[in-house]
């Protein structure tokens, strides 16, 4: 079994910034791709960054330039750096592990709120 700890959420206004972490534990041979997702209240889950076994990080078009995605390989934990926050990226932040035999794993998720 492996466990995923998200943290980093809360209430902050726009133009700041939080810093989410991922921390993965349990039975983890090798992890592949780390990915974060969000779901904002009444809409579907939506995929937000992901980063590779080898760093190469990919950004949705709407965070593209504003998130920044990193992992530490040592410490299986991903991290998500948020600048500029604006309320639409009020959401639960996921982070989704795959590992190298395929299976998925899904944290609990953390709240980010961005007030006006």
């Amino acid at each position: 079994q492996v466990q995923l700890e998200e943290s980093g959420g809360g209430l902050v206004q726009a133009g700041g910034s939080l810093r989410l972490s991922c921390a993965a534990s349990g039975s983890i041979s090798s992890i592949d791709a780390m990915n974060w997702f969000r779901q904002a209240p009444g809409n579907q889950r939506e995929w937000v960054s992901g980063i590779g076994s080898s760093g190469t990080p990919f950004y949705a078009d709407s965070v593209k330039g504003r998130f920044t995605i990193s992992r530490n390989n040592a410490r299986n934990t991903v991290y998500l750096q948020m600048n500029s926050l604006k309320p639409e990226d009020t959401a639960v932040y996921y982070c989704r592990v795959s590992l190298g035999s395929g299976i998925l794993y899904w944290g609990k998720g953390t709240l980010v709120t961005v007030s006006s």
